[in-house]
Parts: C-alpha cells; structure tokens; sequence
C-alpha cells in the first residue's frame, strides 16, 4: 500500500521537531497528507471544587505546538492538518490517540521518556490496539530519513513478514538491507530465507540474509549490535509477535526495543 496519509504526534517538548522533521520528509518524498496530533498530559485547572477543562497551561502549548507545526510544514502547503486530543489523563489521551491512529496508514511516535508529559505506555498502546505500522523515533538523535539502510529483523512468523510489508512504502529504491534471523543453540535456520532475498530485490531492494546463533547473548542485544554494524537507518519488527519459536514475543523483546533502539524502528502488529 502507499503512503498517502501520516499522523505525527506532537507535543509542547524541543524534542518534537526531530520526529516531526522525519514525518516530513517521509510525507515529502511519498507525497503524502501529513497531520500533526497534539496529546500530553496536563491537569484540569480548579477552583474550590470546580474543575474546568481545558486549563489555560493547555491551552497555550497546544496552541505553541500548533504554530511550530504549522511553520515547519509549510512546505508541504494544503497537504497537513492539525488536530488536538483535547484530553490530559492517560488513559484519556492512549484511548483517543489509538482511536485517531487507526484511520491513517502510518503513525509516527517518539520513544517514551520518563520526564516528557505524555503517557509513558502511549507508543507500546498505539503498536498492540491501533493495527498500523507505527514508526518510533528514538529520543536523542536527529534522523534526516529513513529506508537507505533497512534492517529487516526475521523469524519465520506472520509478524515478521507483515513488518517488511509495512516497511517497503518507507524504502528507498536501490536501498542496501540486511535481513536477520536470530536463533537460539538447537534452533534451525529458516530453510527459505532466499526466497525473502528474492522478493525483495524484485522490489528493487539489495538485501543481504545474515543467521547469529545465540547462547547467553540476549537476542534483542544481538539484533541492536547488527543494526550498528549495518548502519541502518530503520529497523523493521513484528512487535508482540508469537508462535512455537518465539524470539520477539510476549511483549519482552518489544519492549527491550522500545527502550534501547538506537535508530527509528517500524513496528508492526
């Protein structure tokens, strides 16, 4: 499928221009709608016993976040929109992004910091209950683009498999990848891991296939260590996958991403 409609979250934090500058981009180079979302936490203002909704703090860092969006999309002229949560809890805003993020095809997010004012489970929320490809960008680090350098993270799965299809929109033609496929001692390879080279490169992408066998090293250690030798611009995984050969699965290994990646990651569910 294309790209032809992202969301980006924004909030009131410096660090929402380096995830809206690659949002841009990628909405750039797909020709692609791209609408900005505000959502942080915030309390109700209140007097007495009286609570009033939105408080006024609200209401002027949805507005500040609503002009910086607007002058950093300018260049993509009528294609952007802006749209606010309206909500400050978090159950609140995770219910109301995950609801937005369900009628765009790719959502993008920035790693949970525990000092920002959004919700610290809103990236793993979106990933599991909004069933789109959810692009992650790291909390330091500023990433011009991605799909130069993909990484391909695989295991014979339905998760693995849907994850390159999310990616592919997102690829360069000509790109360099690496696909990887960790196992553990005992464990066999995946006997067709060729015919992923195949299809991929019948996409225009030059994929190389590398197996690591693995003892005490953990897996998501070994996939990160790769992602740094390949240089790659964006991982690709099948997040909470499952299955008889579990590597990603049971929320661990996502959430070990999720805390440690070192360059965007596209998660798929």
């Amino acid at each position: 499928m294309d790209l032809a409609n992202i969301l980006v979250h924004v909030d009131s934090r410096p660090r929402t221009s380096a995830r809206l500058a690659l949002a841009i981009r990628i909405a750039e180079r797909a020709g692609a709608r791209l609408t900005g979302l505000f959502a942080e936490k915030a309390e109700a203002h209140v007097v007495g016993t009286v609570a009033t909704w939105p408080s006024a703090q609200y209401v002027a860092a949805a507005e500040s976040a609503r002009n910086a969006f607007a002058a950093a999309t300018a260049t993509l002229g009528g294609r952007v929109a802006f749209m606010d949560a309206n909500r400050g809890s978090d159950g609140e805003i995770s219910r109301r992004f995950v609801a937005i993020a369900r009628m765009f095809d790719l959502v993008v997010l920035g790693q949970a910091q525990d000092d920002a004012p959004v919700p610290a489970k809103l990236p793993e929320e979106t990933i599991l209950e909004s069933g789109r490809p959810v692009l992650v960008v790291p909390y330091v680090g500023t990433y011009a683009d991605v799909g130069g350098r993909p990484l391909f993270a695989w295991r014979p799965s339905r998760g693995s498999a849907r994850a390159i299809s999310d990616a592919m929109p997102l690829l360069k033609s000509g790109c360099d990848g690496l696909i990887v496929e960790v196992s553990r001692k005992g464990e066999e390879r995946d006997e067709f891991a060729d015919l992923l080279v195949s299809n991929l490169a019948t996409h225009n992408v030059a994929a190389r296939y590398q197996h690591f066998v693995v003892d005490e090293i953990s897996v998501m250690d070994t996939l990160l260590s790769a992602v740094s030798d390949h240089a790659a611009d964006l991982l690709t995984i099948g997040a909470f996958d499952s299955g008889a050969n579990i590597l990603f699965g049971h929320g661990a290994g996502t959430r070990h991403i999720l805390a440690h990646m070192t360059a965007p990651v596209l998660f798929s569910h």
